[in-house]
Formats: structure tokens, C-alpha cells, sequence
């Protein structure tokens, strides 16, 4: 921990222990899901709730109002006029060891020669990277090991450089927010296509299905399950039991369901009675 004090003109409750630099994103993802939630926020309640400095929270304010993320106001910051579906840089720390579980135990369900598909997210993310670097998938007589069709412009950065991995892009506009291409560009491609396992992170899932925050995430989703033989949704516990804006699929249409340790029983004996295979990592 470091104590760190402000000039003697501030007020004395500005002198705090401050969290290690370490988190910040951590602090970065509260604010920006403070500011979703409640459309304000208040630095002297977030100073108190993070356990740090109320001049770190106003610089953390001022580095996400520089990116347009909020409006700061003379206390706080209010809801800026953009999307507060989080942008993905600011969501890997999230359950970053449940997705790393998730993701291992989700690679396992690839063999070489498969043909992937794959949406966009952080635990998809850290599926592709898994499967990446598996050693029983590395390149063998200069042929690829498996296929990965994406929209995800952040994995397919990732993989490209990887010789065993042939890659496919679907094309389309970026949403900046996930880093994925949406739009009709995107259907030319897959249409196309036929894929042996598609794996989809999504926002929520429940009795009604899979769900994302955006419509137009949730159609592309939608059309890399129609074309894939085997779907296998991963989503850490958090996502269990919520429901967001836009469906991606329905219930029948998932094979899989990898989630992590922490997930309640009871939510995932709705998933089990629907038919589908649940794995706890």
C-alpha cells in the first residue's frame, strides 16, 4: 500500500492509503459502470468506495473524458452521449481467471483439422489464445492445424502471426466498442461457410436464450450459429441468469455451455434441463 497525501491546502480526507497503480483499470471499469448505472457519479463517493485519493479519481475522470467516455462536471462526471457497453480494452480484468478456466477447458473441445468460428469478447479472446498455443494444434508438414473464421478484428491481429492457424476475416464495419465487424459485409462471408464448432461469448443468457447489448453484434452472432455444426456458449458466472438487449440465439441451438467453479447450481438447472452440456471450469 502507499500513503499519499495532497498539499496542506486540501482537505485533510484527501490524505488516503492508495491502492498500487496495478488496478487501475479495475478502478476505470467501476466508474465507467457507476456511470451506466446511476447516468452520475460523485468523486468523494468513488474516493471512498475504491479506497484511493479523490484527486486519482478526478485523473482517472479526466483520462475518460479525454476518450469522450464522460463529461466532467465540478464533483464528478455525468453519462456522455456514447454507448456504455464498455469498451472491451476495459474489461479484461474482470474475471480474468475464471475466462483463463473457461478457456482452457473450452480448447479442449477442438481438433485439428476443425474448421472455428468465433464472435468477439474477453473470454473468447482468451479461447483463441488458448488454442493458439496448445501444442497438439502446431503446425505439422507446413499445414495449418485448424481454421478460425472471426469478426473479431482483435483476434485476428493476434493469430495472424501464428503459421498453424489459417484465418479467416468475415469483413464489415468495426464497432469500436468490441472490436468486431457487424453490418451486412459481414453476412457475404459466412454465408458462405460451413464451421464444425462456433464458440459465442455473449452478454447474458437465460431461460429465453443468448443475449448481447447490441443488435448488431446479436446478428452476426446469430448467422455464425446457423452455420456452425456443434455451438458452444462460454460465459463466466456473471452472465448467467441476466438477459440483455438483442437475442442471439435460442436455448435448442446451444450444444455447450462452458462456464466457471462459481456458477449457482440452480441457474445451470435450467441450462440441464434444456438439454445442453454444461462445463464447470
Amino acid at each position: 500500500m502507499i500513503e499519499w497525501c495532497q498539499p496542506a491546502a486540501t482537505r485533510l480526507t484527501d490524505c488516503v492509503k492508495e491502492e498500487p497503480r496495478v488496478k487501475r483499470y479495475e478502478r476505470l471499469n467501476t466508474l465507467l459502470e457507476s456511470l451506466a448505472e446511476k447516468g452520475a457519479i460523485d468523486v468523494d463517493e468513488l474516493a471512498e468506495q475504491l479506497h484511493v485519493s479523490a484527486a486519482t479519481i478526478r485523473r482517472d475522470l479526466d483520462h475518460l473524458g479525454k476518450q469522450q467516455l464522460l463529461t466532467q462536471t465540478r464533483g464528478g462526471a455525468v453519462a456522455n452521449a456514447v454507448s456504455y457497453d464498455l469498451p472491451l480494452r476495459y474489461k479484461t480484468a474482470r474475471f480474468a481467471s475464471e475466462k483463463q478456466r473457461i478457456a482452457q477447458a473450452a480448447a479442449t473441445l477442438v481438433r485439428r483439422g476443425m474448421v472455428i468460428g468465433m464472435n468477439g469478447g474477453t473470454t473468447i479472446s482468451e479461447v483463441a489464445r488458448t488454442l493458439a498455443t496448445r501444442p497438439e494444434l502446431s503446425a505439422e508438414h507446413g499445414e495449418p492445424a485448424f481454421t478460425l473464421v472471426t469478426n473479431a478484428l482483435n483476434i485476428a491481429n493476434e493469430l495472424i502471426v501464428r503459421p498453424h492457424v489459417k484465418m479467416v476475416l468475415t469483413g464489415g464495419v468495426a464497432r469500436p466498442q468490441s472490436y468486431e465487424m457487424i453490418g451486412p459485409l459481414s453476412h457475404r462471408i459466412l454465408s458462405d461457410l460451413s464451421l464444425d464448432i462456433a464458440f459465442i461469448g455473449v452478454d447474458g443468457i437465460d431461460e429465453t436464450g443468448a443475449t448481447a447489448h447490441h443488435e448488431g453484434e446479436a446478428n452476426i452472432n446469430q448467422l455464425i450459429v446457423s452455420r456452425a455444426a456443434k455451438v458452444v456458449v462460454v460465459a463466466d458466472s456473471s452472465k448467467l441468469g441476466q438477459r440483455a438487449f438483442a437475442r442471439i440465439c435460442e436455448l435448442s441451438e446451444i450444444d455447450t455451455l462452458v462456464t466457471d467453479a462459481q456458477a449457482d447450481e440452480s441457474q445451470l438447472a435450467v441450462f440441464k434441463e434444456a438439454g445442453i452440456d454444461v462445463i464447470r471450469a
